[in-house]
């Protein structure tokens, strides 16, 4: 995710002082951006290389006078509830701490998640020199973003918000098979099946505006893919955007109104 994206998510879905958590933090870019912002952030890793990242980048941000509270735990996003119930001692006060108190954060407990999935396994490290030198372009010990097959990537958590909270997810459509696969359609249609409130589709453009013209920045992976399907005469464009889908967790009473609406429609 590009720092300004988190960064904006973060300054218009939380307050100073909130809880932000990205549980696929990969190498902290939100982490980094919400104590830059004086929130408090806790990340969730599945593979402790990205997670050591993460934990090395959060330690350059406080170096550079971030001052919100942060910490990286390794484990499985789909364990989120439980390693939030787990997370101690980092969130403590100074006071807790000469109390020798545990502040434990539970359930329901985050202002704001923040995250940007991953749309696959692959991320290919680009090695261009030994390229040049008669070499793959792309090292395959670098091709896949985990070997675990538990983690998210190969296949393609509501309730750590708290009533109110916000849920940000940054998305793309990706082609596949020659056809566009509604990555984004799929993301609005699950969250909602978990109760939340479907709150806002931002469109991130990653591209500059020049006088009257977009000037785009794909990757090099995107426009080799590009040129071979329009060598194919396939009319496709360059997709030059993401998806931030904004969803909103209801308030208990909020939530018991729908319960009750959607209870008498079935009645009916």
């Amino acid at each position: 995710m590009l720092p300004e994206l988190a960064r904006r998510a973060i300054s218009t879905y939380s307050e100073s002082g909130d809880l932000v958590v990205d549980p696929m933090c990969g190498i902290g870019t939100t982490l980094v951006e919400a104590i830059h912002l004086g929130r408090d952030a806790l990340g969730v890793e599945l593979e402790r290389r990205w997670a050591s990242l993460a934990t090395a980048n959060l330690a350059h941000a406080r170096e550079q006078g971030a001052t919100g509270r942060a910490a990286v735990l390794e484990g499985d996003v789909r364990q989120l509830p439980r390693l939030l119930t787990h997370a101690r001692r980092t969130w403590r006060t100074s006071t807790e701490q000469a109390a020798g108190a545990v502040a434990r954060l539970g359930a329901g407990s985050a202002d704001l998640i923040v995250t940007s999935p991953p749309y696959a396994r692959d991320i290919e490290l680009i090695d261009k020199p030994a390229w040049i030198a008669g070499g793959s372009l792309a090292d395959k010990e670098t091709r896949n973003y985990s070997a675990d097959p538990g983690n998210l990537g190969h296949a393609r958590g509501a309730a750590a918000l708290k009533p109110g909270g916000f849920l940000v997810v940054v998305t793309k459509n990706l082609r596949a098979g020659r056809a566009l696969l509604d990555l984004a359609g799929a993301t609005v249609e699950l969250c909602q099946a978990t109760g939340l409130r479907y709150w806002q589709h931002v469109i991130a453009l990653h591209a500059a505006i020049r006088d009257d013209r977009l000037v785009p920045r794909p990757s090099f992976w995107q426009l080799s893919t590009l040129r071979k399907a329009l060598a194919r005469g396939e009319r496709i464009h360059l997709v030059c955007h993401e998806d931030v889908l904004v969803f909103r967790k209801p308030e208990p009473a909020e939530h018991a109104r729908r319960q009750t609406s959607a209870a008498e429609a079935r009645a009916a």
